[in-house]
C-alpha cells in the first residue's frame, strides 16, 4: 500500500497553511496513497510564546479540518501535530491525531520529549516552558499496519521506539520540524537508525525552510525501509514523497536480523512492555 510523507513550510497564517496541506493531501490521494503523514505544527508555527494562545481541543478546527480531508479523500491521515489545550496555565500538549478514512479520530499521541536548545545563530527553543510532557506510548492499527506514534525530538530517544516495536508497531510515524542547525547533521542518521534497529518502516514528515522569528527547518521528509534504506524523500521546498509499504518487507528484515529478540538489557522491562 502506498504511503505519503508531506513537507510544508508553516507560519502564522493558519488559513494559508491549511490550504497547502489540503493541496498536498489531494496530491497524495491522486498518486494512490492510502495513508499520509503531515509534519509537526503543519497548521500553525510561530514564536513559542504564541503557541499556547493558539491551542485548541481535540475537537477543535485543526482536527475538524483533518477529519473533513480524511473523509472527503478516503485517506488515513497522521495529522502531524498541533497545540492542544491543557489545564496547566500557559502550557499545552504537542499532540498528533490520527484520523481514519471515514474522518473518525482513531488515536492521538502527546509528545513525551520536549526540545530545549540554544545554538548560536538559531532561534532559542525551550519547549519545556510551554509544552506539557505526554505520558502514553501510543500505537494505532491501520490498513497499512500497526503504526507507532512519535514527534520530532522523540527521535533522539531509542527507548521510546523499542517500546513501540514491542507493542506491535511495524511502521513508525515521525512528524517533525527539525531545526536546520541539527537537521543537516542528524536528521537522516536518526531516522534511518530508528528504522534499522526496530526493523520498521519510518514515515518522517518534516517542515522545511524559514518560518519567521529566526526559525528555520531542515526538511528532507523521507520514508525509510526496515533495513535502514531511504526509499523516498523530498527535495527542498514544499512537496511530498511516496512509497509502497509492504508488510513482507518488514517480515523479511526481521528474519534476517531482529535485534529486539536478542535484547538482554533490562529483560524484565521488555517482558512487561509486551
Amino acid at each position: 500500500m502506498i504511503c505519503a510523507v508531506l513537507q510544508t513550510q508553516a507560519n502564522e497564517d493558519r488559513q494559508a497553511n491549511l490550504e497547502v496541506a489540503a493541496r498536498l493531501l489531494a496530491q497524495a490521494k491522486e498518486a494512490g496513497a492510502r495513508l499520509a503523514v503531515l509534519p509537526e505544527h503543519f497548521s500553525y508555527l510561530a514564536d513559542m510564546r504564541q503557541m499556547p494562545e493558539a491551542a485548541q481541543t481535540l475537537r477543535g478546527p485543526v482536527v475538524e479540518f483533518l477529519a473533513e480531508q480524511a473523509k472527503e479523500l478516503g485517506l488515513w491521515i497522521v495529522g502531524g501535530s498541533f497545540a492542544q489545550l491543557s489545564r496547566g496555565a500557559g502550557r499545552v500538549f504537542n499532540t498528533c491525531p490520527v484520523l481514519d478514512d471515514q474522518g473518525r479520530l482513531q488515536a492521538y499521541y502527546q509528545k513525551i520529549h520536549r526540545f530545549d536548545l540554544d545554538m548560536p545563530g538559531q532561534a532559542k527553543w525551550e519547549e519545556s516552558s510551554y509544552i506539557r510532557a505526554g505520558r502514553r506510548v501510543v500505537t494505532v492499527d491501520t490498513p497499512v499496519g500497526t503504526i507507532g506514534l512519535s514527534i520530532c525530538y522523540d527521535l533522539r530517544f531509542p527507548e521510546l521506539y523499542r517500546r513501540l516495536r514491542l507493542k506491535g508497531a511495524t511502521i513508525l510515524a515521525a512528524p517533525a520540524a527539525f531545526t536546520k542547525g541539527t537537521g543537516q547533521d542528524h536528521w537522516e542518521l536518526l531516522v534511518r537508525t530508528r528504522a534499522l534497529e526496530n526493523a520498521c518502516y519510518v514515515l518522517a514528515a518534516a517542515q522545511w525552510g524559514p518560518h519567521g522569528g529566526g526559525r528555520e527547518s531542515w526538511g528532507q521528509s523521507m520514508i525509510v525501509g526496515p533495513w535502514g534504506e531511504v526509499l523516498a524523500q523530498c527535495e527542498s521546498g514544499v512537496g511530498l514523497a511516496l512509497c509502497d509499504v509492504d508488510p513482507e518487507r518488514v517480515a523479511s528484515a526481521r528474519r534476517r536480523l531482529d535485534s529486539t529478540s536478542h535484547a538482554r538489557l533490562l529483560p524484565r522491562a521488555w517482558r512487561e512492555a509486551l
